[in-house]
């Protein structure tokens, strides 16, 4: 059985993202050195994309995976397809 990203598992992941990104703001108004503050802009970002697979997984093994069995697929695929072309620029 396929495991869906849940409030609980996903909110802790959020929080500790939108504490990295306190950290940054600390980092940028303590005029720390550019390449320490690129660090953990990436760290942050690769974070976020983290989370954002695991709730596309979420859709897919969910509302896509519903909507096939139902038949009415199509809408849902198209709306993914346009999701992760967002994503992945």
């Amino acid at each position: 059985m396929p495991s869906y990203p849940t409030h609980d598992t996903l909110l802790p992941r959020l929080r500790r993202i939108e504490g990295q990104i306190r950290g940054i703001t600390r980092m940028v108004e303590g005029r720390r050195y550019c390449v320490d503050i690129i660090q953990q802009l990436t760290a942050a970002r690769k974070a976020l994309d983290q989370v954002s697979l695991k709730v596309m997984s979420g859709h897919i093994n969910g509302c896509v995976s519903e909507a096939i069995r139902r038949r009415d697929g199509e809408k849902k695929i198209n709306e993914l397809m346009q999701t992760i072309n967002r994503f992945v620029k």
